[in-house]
C-alpha cells in the first residue's frame, strides 16, 4: 500500500489511481520478448504502458500483457484487458462502477 497525505493506492483500488511513477513488470505476453520486461511507467495512453526500463524506453500494449504492478510492499496482478481505457476514463468508471446503486 502506498499512503500519501491525501491518497491511498492498494491492490483494491489501483484501477482508481494513476499508474505513472509505479514500479511493474510484464508476468505475461502473448508476444514472448515482452514478458520479464521491468521498470517505472512513465506514460500511458488507451492501448499502452510505456515503460522506462534500464535497456530505454518500452512501449508495451496492454492487451497483450498481464502487468504485476508495485504498490510500497504489496503487489497487484492486473491483466491488460482490464486496463483499455483512457487513464482518466478508467479512474472516472471505477467509482461510477463503485457508487453505483445496486
Amino acid at each position: 500500500m502506498l499512503e500519501g497525505k491525501n491518497y491511498c493506492i492498494s491492490r483494491e483500488n489501483i484501477f482508481a489511481h494513476e499508474f505513472l511513477g509505479l514500479n511493474a513488470r510484464v508476468l505475461q505476453s502473448s508476444d514472448k520478448n515482452k514478458s520479464g520486461i521491468a521498470g517505472k511507467i512513465v506514460d500511458e495512453t488507451k492501448n499502452l504502458l510505456v515503460f522506462e526500463t534500464k535497456q530505454g524506453i518500452k512501449q508495451l500494449p496492454k492487451k497483450e500483457c498481464v502487468f504485476e504492478f508495485e504498490i510500497g510492499e504489496e503487489k497487484a496482478i492486473v491483466q491488460g484487458l482490464r486496463i483499455i481505457d483512457r487513464p482518466e476514463d478508467r479512474v472516472k468508471n471505477f467509482w461510477r462502477k463503485k457508487n453505483a446503486v445496486q
